[in-house]
């Protein structure tokens, strides 16, 4: 039997709009920038938690966060400094998670919520209302006998569509919202499916802070869930989703190619320095591009991976040669 679709209407925008995602998925993927970069995908892992949670009114600044990630102790509500630690553990094993599967979305609630809710890892026993930011009550969350079942229907929804992912993950983010399965968390566990659903069509996807843009434009979220609300169909929600994702593509290809340039530079004043010398050392390439021992370490350690350079003995310390 063919689950029933949400009701939504497939836009020239939301067409433009995923053409140009999948062109900007190309280009960050060519770099490979994200998937080889540890530091990187850490620093994006933590602006996403730290952006998810900012959106249900969490206090940690990004510092905090970082620190709290770091170990540190950190002066704040243990409450937020527990959900932090939830989210990141969650987002940490989201290559596990199945999307599809209704005991891994209740397992993940339950990482994400530990500690914070009686109901954690289990759908709502009582009705709710979803108020705004204002306090005023949006509409009224399922009646929790129905949401079991409608959360079934949805799963299977997303699984067995054939619409572009990119377009029917953003359906599930709002039909998720609009069921509203959980007493609390609903929000964070939107977008982190959201999320997950994206991984699997690029796995990309997994470190790609998105929500740091829901979060810089969470006027423009909550106004595009209220205004599809009012017409009973998800269409302003996807467009603005899509709008938001290919923002944060936009700022990881920016970020990529700054990334790109200061690497060839770098290359380039290594190259003209071994055209005129046999041997460059970590103190030469401090000098020659402003930079710390621990990033001249990294630079030619980098050099010899991609098979530029080969280490060798000179004297007292370790040295570098061009690869002829």
């Amino acid at each position: 039997m063919r689950n029933k679709q949400p009701p939504f209407e497939i836009t020239n925008t939301m067409i433009t709009d995923v053409a140009e995602i999948a062109e900007l998925v190309g280009r960050l993927t060519s770099t490979e920038r994200l998937s080889s970069n540890p530091a990187l995908r850490r620093s994006n892992r933590i602006r996403t938690i730290y952006s998810s949670l900012a959106i249900e009114q969490n206090t940690l600044t990004l510092e905090q966060t970082t620190a709290v990630l770091n170990g540190k102790r950190v002066l704040a509500p243990p409450k937020d400094i527990a959900e932090v630690q939830n989210a990141y553990e969650i987002y940490e094993h989201m290559e596990t998670l199945n999307p599809y599967s209704m005991d891994d979305l209740l397992a993940a609630h339950s990482v994400m919520m530990r500690g914070l809710m009686e109901e954690s890892g289990e759908f709502r026993s009582r009705p709710v209302g979803v108020v705004g930011q204002d306090g005023q009550i949006l509409h009224f969350g399922t009646l929790p006998q129905y949401v079991p079942d409608l959360m079934a229907e949805l799963l299977n929804w997303v699984r067995d569509c054939d619409i572009h992912m990119l377009i029917r993950s953003c359906v599930f983010h709002y039909e998720f919202e609009l069921i509203h399965p959980f007493a609390d968390g609903n929000g964070r566990m939107g977008r982190l499916w959201h999320t997950l659903l994206l991984s699997k069509w690029n796995p990309m996807f997994a470190w790609l802070p998105v929500e740091s843009i829901i979060h810089d434009r969470q006027k423009e979220y909550y106004a595009a869930i209220n205004m599809s609300n009012d017409m009973a169909e998800s269409t302003v929600f996807i467009e603005f989703m899509l709008s938001a994702i290919k923002a944060s593509l936009i700022e990881a290809v920016n970020v990529s190619d700054e990334v790109m340039d200061q690497t060839a530079w770098r290359w380039k004043q290594i190259e003209r320095f071994l055209s005129d010398h046999a041997y460059i050392t970590n103190t030469d390439v401090r000098e020659i591009c402003q930079v710390s021992p621990a990033t001249a370490n990294r630079i030619l350690r980098n050099l010899a991976d991609t098979g530029r350079v080969m280490k060798v003995r000179k004297g007292r310390v370790w040295a570098y040669q061009l690869v002829k």
